[in-house]
C-alpha cells in the first residue's frame, strides 16, 4: 500500500488517537505489529495517518489494547471507513492548500463549534464580498483564478447551515474586527449586514468583545474550536503565518475551551452586541 503524501487532518487524528490507546496500554509499536502480523514501520504509518486502517483492525487493537470505551472506538471506525472524494471539499483537492479542506472538513463534522476572532469575521459568516476583499485585494499574489476558487469554497462551507441538524455554532468576535473595512464602506456595511441575520439563526450565537472591555487581554491568533462525536475526538484549529494548526491533545484542548470561556464571560449578550453592531452599520 503506497504511502499518503498528504495525509488529511482527520487521518493524521486517527493515527494519532490509535497511538494513545497504545500508549496508554503499555503497548510497544512491535507488539501491535506482531498482533497485526505486520511490520513495526506500518505501525508507525498507521499512527501518523500515513496509511489507512481498517475498522476490524482498529477493533483488534482496541481489545488489544484494553480499551472498552465503545463510542470512541466507533467513532474510530467511522473515520476509518472515509476515503477521499466523498466530501463536496475534495473536489477542490489541488486547486486550493490542504488546510482549507481540513477546516471544511472539520466543520463538516462537527457536533457544535466555537471560535474566537479578533481581526476578521468568523470564515463560515464571510459574505462573498468580504471574501473577495480578503483574497482579491491590489496587493494579494493570488490569480484571478485562485482568488475565484477560495471565494467559491468559503461559500460553499456555509452549507453547514443548511442542513436538517446544522451545528450549533458560538462565534466570539472582537470589535475591532467589526470596524475593519476590508473592501470599503459598503463591502463591510453589507458583512456586518449579514452577520446580523446570521446572529438571529437558531443555531448561531454572536458575541462582541467591545473596546471598553478590561478583563479581556488575551491576544489570539483566529481560533475554531469543533466538537467530536466524542470529547476525545474534539479539535482546535488555530491559524499561524505558517498555516494552520489541528490540534487534539488533550491538555491543549482544556487550555483552548478555557480561553473561550473566558472571551464569553468578557463579552456582551446577543442583544448587546446587536445593537453594538447596529450601531457601526449607522457609523459606516
Amino acid at each position: 500500500m503506497p504511502l499518503r503524501e498528504n495525509p488529511t487532518a482527520r487521518q493524521v487524528r486517527l493515527g494519532a488517537e490509535l497511538r494513545k490507546l497504545r500508549e496508554l496500554a503499555g503497548r510497544t509499536a512491535r507488539e501491535a505489529a506482531g498482533l497485526l502480523s505486520t511490520d513495526q514501520a506500518k505501525i508507525s504509518h498507521m499512527e501518523s495517518g500515513r496509511i489507512g486502517v481498517s475498522k476490524e483492525r482498529i477493533r483488534r487493537l482496541a481489545v488489544f489494547y484494553s480499551c472498552d470505551d465503545v463510542k470512541l472506538v466507533d467513532a474510530l471506525c467511522v473515520i476509518a471507513g472515509e476515503s477521499r472524494g466523498q466530501g463536496w471539499w475534495d473536489e477542490y483537492r489541488g486547486v486550493l492548500p490542504p488546510d482549507f479542506l481540513n477546516i471544511a472538513e472539520l466543520e463538516h463534522h462537527a457536533t457544535c463549534l466555537r471560535s474566537v476572532q479578533t481581526l476578521n469575521v468568523p470564515g463560515v459568516l464571510q459574505t462573498e464580498e468580504y471574501v473577495r476583499a480578503l483574497h482579491g485585494s491590489s496587493a494579494s499574489t493570488f490569480p484571478a483564478a485562485e482568488v475565484d476558487a477560495r471565494v467559491e469554497f468559503r461559500m460553499r462551507r456555509r452549507r453547514i447551515f443548511e442542513r436538517d441538524d446544522p451545528p450549533p455554532f458560538k462565534a466570539i468576535v472582537h470589535e475591532a474586527a467589526l470596524r475593519m473595512r476590508f473592501g470599503g464602506r459598503e463591502v463591510a456595511r453589507g458583512q456586518l449586514e449579514y452577520l446580523l441575520e446570521a446572529s438571529e439563526w437558531p443555531t448561531v450565537t454572536v458575541r462582541v468583545i467591545p473596546f471598553t472591555n478590561e478583563d479581556f487581554i488575551e491576544v489570539t491568533s483566529p481560533l475554531l474550536y469543533a466538537g467530536g462525536v466524542v470529547p476525545q475526538l474534539d479539535t482546535a484549529q488555530i491559524d499561524s503565518p505558517v498555516g494552520g494548526l489541528f490540534i487534539g491533545a488533550a491538555a491543549e484542548l482544556a487550555k483552548y475551551r478555557r480561553l473561550l470561556d473566558s472571551a464569553e464571560q468578557s463579552s456582551l449578550s446577543e442583544m448587546e452586541s446587536r445593537h453594538l453592531i447596529r450601531r457601526i452599520v449607522r457609523e459606516l
